[in-house]
């Protein structure tokens, strides 16, 4: 690589790049465009989009205008995405022109489409037909659009974070809406994020932008005036030759990406030079320490994690050097942060003992589920909030992960709630009861599969029972492994005994139950 294109500073996606003063022009070129559209502040604009230049700068803009982002899976249904649209309230819906083309049943009339360009890079990641990136009929031309607008004029507004839908037990997403930090919160979170995201100035991000963890680390990033290179769709050799080319200093990362890198024959994986590489965080799964360790021998102890979640924020911390003395361990509390493992009757436990796990950080701008402000209440005990999971922090102040209480799955670091696909099967005709959950997965860490118990007298078909999985749910959602099953175990309730089911498969997979 050249040393002037060592020296780029912007952001980076395939073969083009937008230098940052470009992205501040087209970030403010945007701001008045959707302030003459009448977003205002407190609005949402939501954006569906896979890794792209674009999609940054359309969040910097809705922040210019004190507005809230809101990120859309890209994977899910048009009803999904609807859902999302009307909950959210949006004004505004900006993505790619072959996401828009299945989504005119679904927009709210009230909802300005921005139709943007489907990038070359994205188009070969994911094999997609070009006649679907043409621009739909319903939508304005987000390139022509901006070109139009002049640089905003208007008053500077505080700017709150994205508004992220996190998947929901009851089979709808609920957007975590926080105000925007006060100038104290703002200090609090730079330090924080500088310790969990690298002070680095090369950032690489395999992963999509419409989670909040990779969302808030391309934020970070792009704002410290460096450069950040956007991986379309995360492929393990590729990620070292952008490493290589780019002289990458930091990235977020996921422990399934670790396994797909470890899978690499030793020819490949020597034959890129690692050697910017200063500071590489992941978290959204658990990592095995087996896992870990691997990839501390071969980047050297540059890799850290953090535990926490969209509502809760960053919780703990590990170094490389926590990880190799306390394998397993999620490391100890963030700066300010405060923990509590509480037993079933909701008395807190002292250290040692397992609990489930409530954690406040002053440093985070309060939240609420929006539209759903008595939601909050079902997760927090005093001002502190729980993700769900089970752990125990040790003498030394480590905090480690048992198990979740709820039946949430993350496959590949994707939270994935099974009650939202129980309902479709029980939707299905001849199915009358059925058990989705978890189990564990080398590369993903755990797949879901599902068990479906019949109606008397009736034969289900398996490939029907998937057909009529997605035709409801985004793919990652549909189970890879369904199975037909009679006389599936029962609670005296009456309610299938899923605990029992599941313990069959992670028996052997050393999680603590």
């Amino acid at each position: 690589m050249s040393n002037a294109s060592r020296i780029f500073k912007g952001v980076v996606s395939g073969e083009r790049q937008h230098s940052n003063s470009d992205v501040a022009s087209r970030a403010s070129r945007i701001a008045a465009g959707l302030d003459h559209l009448g977003v205002r502040e407190g609005d949402s604009v939501a954006i569906l989009m896979r890794n792209d230049i674009a999609f940054i700068e359309v969040v910097h803009g809705v922040m210019q205008l004190g507005a809230y982002g809101v990120p859309v899976n890209w994977h899910f249904k048009p009803a999904e995405i609807g859902f999302i649209l009307e909950d959210s309230r949006a004004a505004v819906l900006v993505g790619h022109a072959d996401l828009l083309h299945p989504l005119e049943a679904v927009i709210p009339k009230s909802v300005v489409a921005l139709s943007v360009a489907t990038p070359p890079e994205v188009i070969i990641a994911y094999k997609i037909d070009r006649s679907r990136a043409a621009k739909p009929t319903f939508a304005i031309d987000f390139e022509s659009w901006i070109v139009a607008q002049e640089l905003y004029q208007g008053p500077a507004a505080s700017q709150p974070m994205t508004m992220i839908y996190t998947s929901g037990t009851t089979g709808h997403p609920k957007g975590v809406r926080r105000a925007a930090p006060t100038a104290e919160e703002n200090a609090a979170l730079e330090h924080m994020r500088a310790m969990i995201y690298g002070s680095g100035k090369r950032a690489l991000l395999p992963g999509p932008l419409y989670h909040s963890a990779p969302n808030f680390f391309s934020l970070h990033s792009s704002r410290r005036g460096g450069t950040l290179v956007l991986m379309p769709r995360f492929e393990p050799e590729e990620f070292l030759r952008l490493v290589e080319a780019h002289n990458v200093d930091t990235t977020f990362m996921v422990p399934t990406m670790f396994n797909r890198l470890l899978q690499l024959p030793r020819t490949v994986r020597t034959k890129y030079d690692l050697s910017s590489l200063r500071h590489v965080v992941h978290a959204a799964a658990p990592c095995p320490p087996e896992v870990k360790r691997a990839m501390i021998d071969w980047w050297g102890p540059i890799i850290c994690e953090f535990y926490g979640s969209t509502e809760s924020g960053v919780v703990t911390f590990a170094t490389a050097e926590d990880a190799l003395k306390k394998p397993g361990t999620v490391g100890r509390l963030s700066p300010g942060t405060e923990v509590r493992f509480v037993d079933a009757e909701g008395q807190v436990l002292p250290a040692g003992k397992i609990g489930e796990i409530y954690s406040r950080n002053p440093a985070y701008p309060q939240f609420t589920y929006h539209n759903r402000p008595n939601k909050r209440a079902e997760i927090e005990q005093g001002g502190f909030i729980s993700s769900g999971d089970i752990g125990y922090m040790d003498a030394d102040g480590y905090v480690f992960i048992c198990d979740r209480k709820r039946d949430m799955v993350i496959s590949g670091g994707v939270n994935i709630y099974p009650a939202e696909i129980e309902a479709v099967l029980h939707g299905l005709p001849g199915v009358h009861d059925c058990a989705v959950f978890g189990i564990p997965d080398s590369d993903l860490g755990e797949v879901l599969i599902a068990l479906v118990e019949p109606q008397t007298g009736v034969t289900l078909d398996l490939a029907h029972v998937r057909a009529g999985l997605k035709t409801c749910l985004a793919n990652y959602k549909v189970p890879r492994h369904i199975e037909i099953r009679t006389g599936l175990p029962r609670e005296d309730s009456g309610k299938i005994f899923k605990r029992r089911l599941r313990d069959l498969y992670w028996k052997e997979a050393g999680r603590r139950i």
